[in-house]
């Protein structure tokens, strides 16, 4: 049994999909589960509930955390410890090994240019401290044997069914109304995504990899080193739109915030599209001779 906790999403739905090539017990548990495969056994749950929790994690051989607690800071803050705590405790004692999805807000700002596996912890946004405080917590069980379990970190996603991303919140529906994109940071310093379907072969693959666990991983990500402004420009060629890129302001994000929750609490991890954001995958890569896909294929797929 594989079990995807907090399943609902992008990432967890491509997870689910590609875990049917190892195994026909797939565990979807969510508070509105939905199949994605034939065989997919659905299982409704509150997942900050720890008795609901632990129903789900019970038969599991491995547990792989997509959950996407709502983007505040605040609820951050309040869930996250305690689900990774709880979550924890019911691993050890099933002896369930955890696939923690994980981003990169905990990385020191100075070295985005480059991250790698090794990139030094040093957060500055309160969100970014939430997430080292709970990879802190998983690795420390790790540490100490109560768990098997690996950490696999992603930077920004885009590619279909990804709907609640910078991306397609102010490039792509502006777009289809015809509109101006707008960007809220640098257009012209470097960022690399991580296509949606390369998360979940990448991710079903280290799972089911038994000396992948206790370490850290990145996920492929392209090594082109394409500008905010070049991934938007393919946008527009792929949809055939061709506009002029309308850059936002930090007073203006504030404003569009009311009406784009998203904008309003990226404010404190904007440091990350101002500066140079370079995630480096090689060891991924190289250890499964992997090569992501393409930003002009991801992006003729997103659009279509």
């Amino acid at each position: 049994m594989q079990t995807i906790l907090g399943a609902g999403g992008g990432a967890g739905i491509e997870i689910t999909r590609e875990l049917s090539k190892y195994t026909e017990e797939i565990r979807v548990v969510s508070r509105n589960p939905k199949k994605v495969n034939v065989n997919d056994q659905l299982m409704k749950a509150d997942l900050t509930d720890p008795r609901q929790l632990d129903d789900a994690v019970k038969g599991s051989e491995i547990v792989y955390v997509t959950i996407g607690f709502p983007y505040r800071t605040k609820v951050w803050r309040e869930l996250w410890p305690k689900f990774m705590k709880n979550l924890i405790s019911s691993c050890s004692n099933y002896k369930t090994k955890i696939v923690f999805i994980d981003n990169v807000y905990m990385y020191d700002p100075k070295f985005l240019s480059d991250m790698t596996e090794e990139t030094p912890i040093n957060p500055i946004s309160e969100k970014g401290k939430v997430r080292a405080e709970i990879a802190t917590m998983l690795i420390d069980a790790v540490e100490k044997n109560k768990v098997n379990a690996l950490i696999a970190r992603a930077p920004d996603f885009y590619g279909p069914g990804f709907v609640n991303t910078l991306f397609y919140q102010t490039v792509n529906l502006n777009l289809l109304k015809n509109k101006s994109p707008q960007w809220p940071g640098n257009l012209d310093v470097i960022h690399n995504y991580i296509y949606s379907k390369d998360i979940g072969k990448a991710v079903a693959m280290l799972g089911n990899t038994p000396d992948a666990y206790n370490q850290v991983w990145h996920l492929p990500t392209t090594d082109k080193k394409l500008t905010n402004r070049q991934w938007i420009e393919l946008i527009m060629d792929a949809m055939n739109k061709h506009k002029k890129i309308q850059t936002l302001p930090d007073w203006m994000m504030s404003v569009l915030g009311i009406f784009i929750p998203i904008l309003k609490e990226l404010k404190e991890v904007g440091y990350q599209i101002r500066r140079d954001y370079f995630f480096n995958s090689n060891k991924f890569n190289k250890r499964f001779n992997y090569t992501p896909i393409s930003p002009e294929v991801g992006i003729r797929e997103m659009v279509k």
